[in-house]
C-alpha cells in the first residue's frame, strides 16, 4: 500500500496531507470514546502493543512490489478486533512512520497518502463492526463470515485509495490502468488469509480469557455491548 514516489509529486502532494489531517482528526475522536470507556493508560499499552505490531509486520512479514504500490499483510481487521479502532489506528500511522523514518525515507513525502490509505478503511471497518456484529456478540464468538466481510472491506478500501491516489497522480494512461490492476489482483491473497488470521487470533484469545489483562485489548473482545 505504498505509494511509489514518482507517482504523485510536487503540489498534489497537498491532498494526500489534507486527507491523513481528517483521518488524523477521526482518529482522535475514536481516542476520545477509547478514554472514556477504559481509561487513558489502557489506550496509551495498546498503542505501544498496535505499534510494535505494525513495524513488525511492515518489515517481518512478507512484502513485495506489483504495479504502483507494494503488497503488505498488515492484519488491520485483526487489530480492530483485538485492540479496538483508536489503538489500531495509532498503531498503523507510527508504525508507518517508524517504517519511514528508520528504513524508508523515500516514502516520508507519500506518507499522508499513505497514511489515509490505511486509516480510512480502518474507520470504514469500525462502522461496518457496528452493523454486522450484533451487539450480544463478543468479537471473539465472530464466524467466518463477519470476519471476512471486515477483512475484504479493509483490503478493498486500501485497493481503492491506492487506486486513487496512482490516477491522481498519473491519470489514465494504458501502463498506469494495468499496474493498479496488477495491484488489486494480488491483493486478493490478502483478502483469503487475513480472516484465517483473525480467526485463529481470536481463538486464541477466547482460550486465554481468563488471563487477558482487560485494559491491554478492546472491551468488546470478550464481552457484548
Amino acid at each position: 500500500m505504498h505509494i511509489e514516489p514518482s507517482i504523485v509529486t510536487g503540489a498534489k502532494l497537498v491532498l494526500g496531507y489534507a486527507t491523513g489531517a481528517v483521518a488524523g482528526g477521526c482518529t482522535l475522536k475514536l481516542a476520545a470514546e477509547t478514554v472514556r470507556e477504559q481509561g487513558i493508560a489502557s489506550l496509551a499499552v495498546r498503542i505501544v502493543a498496535t505499534t510494535v505490531l505494525v513495524f513488525s509486520f511492515f518489515e517481518l512479514l512478507p512484502h513485495f512490489r506489483v504495479g504502483v504500490s507494494e503488497v503488505h499483510f498488515i492484519l488491520g481487521s485483526t487489530l480492530f478486533l483485538l485492540f479496538g479502532a483508536a489503538p489500531a489506528a495509532f498503531g498503523l500511522a507510527l508504525g508507518l512512520l517508524l517504517q519511514g523514518l528508520f528504513f524508508a525515507p523515500a516514502d516520508l513525502p507519500q506518507y499522508g497518502m499513505n497514511v489515509t490509505t490505511l486509516l480510512v478503511p480502518l474507520i470504514a471497518i469500525w462502522a461496518l463492526a457496528g452493523r454486522i456484529i450484533p451487539c450480544n456478540t463478543a468479537y471473539v464468538d465472530l464466524q467466518y463470515r463477519q470476519a471476512l466481510a471486515l477483512s475484504a472491506a479493509y483490503q478493498s478500501g486500501i485497493v481503492t485509495w491506492v487506486a486513487f491516489w496512482a490516477l491522481y497522480g498519473a491519470g489514465f494512461a494504458a501502463e498506469n490502468l494495468t499496474s493498479i490492476a496488477s495491484f488489486a489482483a494480488s491483493y486478493a491473497a490478502v483478502v483469503v488469509i487475513e480472516p484465517l488470521a483473525d480467526l485463529t487470533v481470536l481463538a486464541l484469545a477466547k482460550s486465554l480469557r481468563g488471563v487477558t489483562a482487560d485494559g491491554f485489548v478492546t472491551y468488546r473482545l470478550h464481552n457484548a455491548t
